[in-house]
């Protein structure tokens, strides 16, 4: 098993391993080549904590989620959550913790409440007590008025809304969250960090947070690990993580039809530029945003400037320089 876990670890992931095989294709297809989803990842999750995944598609998150909800066994490795070893023993990761993935459909013939009853009773508890924490949280969430309609007439964000309802029905100290707000307006999403910052403040209830979103999590995140190729290449604070790139400085410049490339000083600012449509967006050094800024308000490209900001390093540019930089071999885990 090795060393016990702190009293405040709630996982626990050391030298975790998954490989998938090469599949070769039928009547001349082209096969897969083999993949390594989990290469000898660690991972420490604290009591209390919202912990996030950040990483590219193919970066090892959902083999990782799979791993800790006990649903897949890695080749190699250790998975221990509140002390319970989840490889030996992935029964127990059901009465560990509570999991909401990106396609939550088991539910979807069910009504709102009955949705979040039946989960509560599919955790142990009797119908007293199932339909008690059904209408609380359904109440919380604001779902109360559409309780008796079926997941499945619900619109996307609705839908979503109501299944992190039936979630935390039948308490777990751990939640694992994958991409929990996709489609929800502003007012669902408060309510959800609502809900989670009342459990945390209450129970002490650990979430491990998978999302694409960056600009959601920097609000939420109190500890980011940013995967690729199934290792963990940085893992902080995100004002930790920002410190890494506190260097440079993100210059979005917006035309008003096209850029004047007939600047020589444009035409050079172009070659670090990514572009989208009108907006350019640079990552440049202080000394370099203050000369780009100069250049397109001070001179000919003037007339052509629509807009332009400049802004500190963001978790968004955490997570695009740290990926950008372990693909070229750069970063190291």
């Amino acid at each position: 098993m090795g060393q016990a876990l702190r009293q405040d670890e709630v996982v626990r992931v050391r030298g975790l391993a998954k490989t998938y095989p090469a599949v070769k294709g039928r009547r001349g297809a082209p096969g897969t080549p083999e993949v390594r989803a989990t290469d000898a990842l660690e991972l420490t999750v604290r009591r209390g904590e919202i912990f996030g995944l950040l990483g590219p598609n193919g970066a090892g998150k959902s083999t990782l989620v799979r791993q800790l909800t006990g649903l897949l066994r890695p080749d190699r490795g250790s998975v221990e959550i509140l002390g319970h070893d989840i490889v030996r023993h992935p029964e127990r990761a059901a009465r560990l913790l509570a999991y909401l993935g990106q396609e939550s459909t088991a539910l979807d013939e069910l009504t709102v409440s009955l949705a979040a009853e039946t989960t509560g009773r599919l955790r142990g508890l009797d119908a007293a007590r199932a339909r008690a924490e059904r209408d609380a949280v359904l109440e919380e969430l604001g779902l109360t008025p559409i309780a008796g309609r079926p997941l499945k007439k619900l619109s996307g964000g609705q839908r979503r809304l109501a299944t992190f309802a039936a979630v935390l029905v039948g308490e777990r100290p751990l939640l694992v969250l994958d991409e929990p707000t996709t489609g929800m307006d502003p007012v669902a999403r408060r309510a959800v960090w609502s809900a989670v910052d009342r459990r945390r403040a209450e129970h002490g209830t650990t979430v491990l947070l998978v999302t694409h979103n960056v600009i959601e999590a920097e609000t939420v995140l109190d500890r980011v690990a940013v995967l690729d190729r199934g290792r963990v290449i940085a893992c902080d604070t995100p004002a930790g993580l920002k410190e890494q790139v506190a260097g440079e400085v993100r210059v979005e410049l917006v035309w008003r039809e096209r850029a004047p490339l007939d600047v020589p000083e444009v035409a050079v600012l172009r070659e670090r530029a990514v572009e989208a449509g009108r907006r350019w967006t640079l990552r440049l050094a202080p000394e370099e945003a203050r000369a780009a800024v100069a250049t397109v308000t001070g001179g000919a490209a003037f007339a052509a400037l629509d807009d332009f900001t400049l802004a500190t390093p963001s978790l968004e540019d955490v997570y695009l320089a740290l990926g950008g930089a372990a693909r070229q071999g750069l970063v190291k885990a």
